[in-house]
């Protein structure tokens, strides 16, 4: 289960303020980080079967000075409420076409229940997926050690763009996952930074806003 904290941004420049703030950079392991480039592809079926399910299928690529892997995520199931989400997730560093046998397979250790996955991929085939939309950012992550817990700040600066680029939308967020440890943990992190910062809570996921943008479809 994937528990995270989303936070909106007015701009990039209150972004990167956070990190300038003693009161943040006093719960880092480490500040000397690298941002990474994150460019993810969202599948689905023409009729968006899996998204009428309350599913995702995402394929990202992920590059940087020290790294370069393709890594492909199916979401499932949960919610989002003042910009705490969870849901079930999956994760496997799959190069090539998206696969739903291999990605099975590759997903198979996980915690988040296995069988989950037939109510997500059920009657449909490898054939029927296809991109809907894509989107790109910068992100830079940093471990954070908070109560009793870990928890990972992923500071990520981008733009959402239409089909024909003639519309955008900022990518100005932070995402506060809970590694290990406890919701109470996350949650008083995130009243924290909302104290020292100027953020909103934020429940629509990049793929929602993304294929708002593309198609005009909310999440």
């Amino acid at each position: 289960m994937e528990t995270e904290v989303k936070l909106a941004f007015k701009n990039k420049e209150n972004l990167k303020a956070l990190i300038s703030l003693d009161s943040f950079t006093s719960l880092c392991k480490d500040l000397n980080i690298e941002p990474k480039l994150l460019e993810n592809f969202y599948l689905d079926t023409k009729n968006m079967t899996v998204l009428s399910r309350g599913g995702s299928v995402r394929r990202r690529h992920v590059s940087g000075s020290e790294v370069d892997y393709y890594e492909q995520t199916v979401k499932y199931g949960g919610g989002a409420q003042k910009g705490l989400h969870r849901r079930h997730e999956w994760n496997a560093r799959l190069n090539g076409d998206f696969s739903i046998e291999a990605f099975k397979d590759a997903a198979d250790s996980q915690d988040d229940p296995k069988e989950l996955l037939d109510e997500v991929f059920d009657g449909l085939t490898d054939e029927d997926f296809e991109i809907l939309c894509s989107n790109s950012f910068n992100r830079t992550t940093y471990d954070v050690a908070y109560g009793e817990s870990l928890i990972e700040a992923c500071f990520d600066i981008g733009t959402i763009y239409n089909s024909d680029k003639s519309n955008s939308e900022d990518i100005c967020e932070l995402e506060l996952e809970l590694i290990s440890g406890n919701i109470d943990d996350l949650n008083s992190l995130s009243a924290l930074i909302k104290e020292i910062s100027d953020c909103v809570p934020l429940d629509a996921s990049k793929y929602a806003r993304t294929l708002k943008l593309v198609r005009g479809i909310e999440k």
